[in-house]
């Protein structure tokens, strides 16, 4: 990423300033805190666990094929039912199928190419929108390339988590950013990794995936899942 024309971009798509409707999901950490499941020090180790063995190893691919398919419509279809097929928790799934569409509203007002196909097929039923999908079209569509592409999704994810453990009291800004910082060489070395095949992915978050089903049980929630 030596081209500072593709590091602004990198920067600007990744910020968590972009609207990417990420805001509304903890994906399953806000029932882990409920539950004294998770502490302020062992953070970091859950953050890492969970790029580890889900963003990397299912995320990440389905990013990778759909970035590889961004301009074959039928295949990102595919991508996207094998991506439903993936998410088994309900409130795991229907958090993917949001803010993947509200990614894609945010392109498809600013006009990144495939974003309108993409939109035109969910409208008729013929896709969902799952989040890595969606990431793999529109930062193929910015022109980000494939490494870029992964570092903007990882730090997505990885902020993500920081930003709903600070707004639930979990950890201070100045905690996430350590956790930020520790992890960033083994995300480097995630997004260098030679890709698996799609039919390889896989995923391995029984902690926090239960917390996702046990979610709508809790009688208050800041989060939808």
């Amino acid at each position: 990423m030596s081209d500072p024309a593709t590091l602004l971009t990198a920067l600007q798509f990744g910020d968590g300033q972009f609207p990417s409707g990420g805001f509304a999901f903890s994906w399953g950490l806000e029932s882990l805190i409920a539950d004294g499941q998770i502490t302020r020090p062992g953070f970091g180790a859950f953050l890492g666990g969970q790029m580890q063995n889900r963003w990397a190893s299912c995320d990440r691919v389905i990013i990778a094929h759909a970035y590889a398919a961004a301009t074959d419509l039928p295949e990102l279809t595919v991508l996207d039912d094998l991506a439903d097929a993936w998410a088994t928790i309900e409130t795991l799934r229907m958090g993917s199928k949001r803010a993947g569409l509200a990614l894609l509203g945010t392109h498809l007002r600013l006009g990144t190419p495939g974003a309108r196909n993409f939109k035109d097929a969910i409208d008729l039923g013929d896709a969902q929108g799952h989040l890595p999908v969606v990431q793999g079209l529109v930062l193929a569509g910015i022109g980000l390339d494939r490494p870029s592409a992964l570092a903007v999704s990882a730090y997505g994810m990885a902020q993500s988590f920081c930003t709903a453990a600070i707004r639930l009291g979990l950890i201070s800004h100045l905690d996430a950013q350590r956790s930020l910082s520790d992890l960033r060489p083994a995300l480097a070395q995630l997004i260098a990794e030679p890709m698996p095949d799609i039919d390889d992915m896989h995923s391995f978050t029984p902690l926090a995936d239960i917390a996702a089903m046990r979610h709508p049980d809790q009688t208050q929630r800041l989060f939808s899942n």
